[in-house]
């Protein structure tokens, strides 16, 4: 009898062998004991695979219960990723390792081949089991204490990657019969092959890390990168991928290690500040600039105050001119026409509500062109939002041009108006 054979410690093996010889008596097969072994496998796969049914249903329906009871997200979200499910999915296979040995005989070639299938299916199983759990930490972690909103994602797949790397090394060590340093040991002599095939991946790694320890991009910042058609908003970072969405609703992927090693522009800190810079420039013909008279100030005193308290200071000074480094700077000189329309542009913007009068605010004179004189305003609105934004940079450009031939001042046709940052919806 083959039950003569099995390990009699087992009570649970045992107990089956016993039932399994007792029916095969009735039916007349008690000489063949690859009868015996088939039903008996036959018999524990059901068994394993009841346990693990059984196991799965009563820890979800301590877990639906404990939910309900303190009813938070984070058992909703452990319900709908069916965690306690995944990791289930380990209960066969270690209910099999544990019988099957008991249905062959030890040095059974069958036995051995049967053990490494197990054995494999619980490696798989187990790990299937540790990423949903990993994939649920990090989704909280992301969710609850991501607060600068790093780049998790890209985290998350490197260990994923690391930990189905281990369990390939792991299955193929059991199929091969050799211990998991050994087969490393072997690999070596493909190390240039892997590092080829996993390229992306690798350079997107060390990407990821330098991204994250240099707080570099985070989701939601808005990034443009040159050379490519990228000018939006993260929306995604993963281990070979950065998905930005453009203000077109358009998606363009780029590469991490693009990133990193080609720079890109992120204008978080603009964001943060909450204010944006306005620089333009106005090419006055030269023709236009002459030399300030006192009917042309006395004209542009009663028409304009800004004029009037700037001329009330400049008078006290010997030059005529205020440019200092005080609160409330004006820039402008009463030499010129042009030195009285700086002074007025200045405290102009300097009175303005829309402007941010914590950041610079100065209209300075470049070096003259061949088209005339360039004078350049620069400043910061006190909003980042897009249709603000270019509310107040038209309401400045407007008032601007349209007050210069109150000095007397003619703009060229070839005027640069050039906003520092390309407008774009936030």
């Amino acid at each position: 009898m083959i039950a003569a054979n099995l390990i009699p410690s087992h009570d649970v093996a045992l107990w089956l062998v016993r039932h399994i010889d007792n029916m095969l008596d009735h039916c007349g097969l008690t000489r063949y004991p690859a009868v015996e072994q088939v039903i008996y496998l036959i018999i524990i796969v059901a068994v394993a695979l009841a346990m693990g049914l059984i196991v799965r249903s009563v820890v979800g329906w301590i877990v639906r219960k404990i939910v309900r009871m303190r009813n938070s997200d984070m058992g909703q979200q452990l319900l709908h990723d069916k965690i306690v499910e995944k990791c289930t999915h380990f209960i066969p296979p270690l209910v099999l390792m544990g019988l099957v040995p008991f249905a062959f005989d030890s040095a059974s070639r069958l036995l051995h081949i049967i053990d490494k299938v197990v054995l494999i299916y619980a490696i798989i199983a187990l790990a299937y089991g540790v990423a949903a759990v990993l994939k649920f930490i990090f989704v909280q972690v992301n969710e609850r204490r991501n607060k600068r909103n790093l780049p998790v994602q890209g985290i998350l797949n490197v260990v994923l990657g690391i930990l189905w790397i281990v369990v390939a090394i792991i299955v193929v060590s059991v199929i091969v019969d050799k211990s998991p340093g050994a087969l490393l040991a072997g690999l070596t002599a493909f190390a240039a092959a892997l590092m080829l095939i996993f390229k992306d991946s690798i350079l997107g790694f060390v990407a990821g890390i330098q991204m994250s320890e240099n707080d570099m991009l985070h989701v939601g910042d808005w990034i443009c990168v040159p050379g490519t058609q990228a000018d939006g908003n993260v929306e995604d970072v993963s281990l070979s991928t950065v998905k930005i969405r453009n203000f077109d609703n358009t998606l363009v992927m780029v590469p991490p290690y693009e990133l990193v090693s080609k720079g890109f522009q992120n204008y978080r800190a603009m964001q943060d500040t909450g204010s944006r810079r306005i620089m333009f420039n106005i090419i006055i013909n030269t023709d236009s600039v002459t030399r300030a008279t006192g009917e042309m100030a006395t004209a542009l005193a009663a028409k304009y105050p800004d004029v009037k308290n700037f001329l009330d200071r400049a008078s006290k000074t010997q030059d005529g001119w205020i440019c200092d480094n005080g609160n409330y700077v004006v820039n402008g000189t009463t030499e010129t026409n042009m030195g009285l329309f700086r002074a007025y542009a200045t405290s102009y913007l300097k009175s303005n509500p829309h402007m941010s009068q914590d950041q610079m605010i100065m209209v300075n004179q470049k070096p003259p062109t061949a088209d005339g004189y360039v004078l350049q305003i620069y400043c910061f609105a006190n909003t980042a939002q897009w249709v603000a934004f270019e509310g107040i940079y038209s309401a400045i450009l407007e008032h601007l041009t349209t007050t210069l031939p109150d000095f007397g001042l003619t703009m060229h046709s070839s005027t640069n108006l050039e906003v520092a940052s390309p407008a774009k919806a936030q």
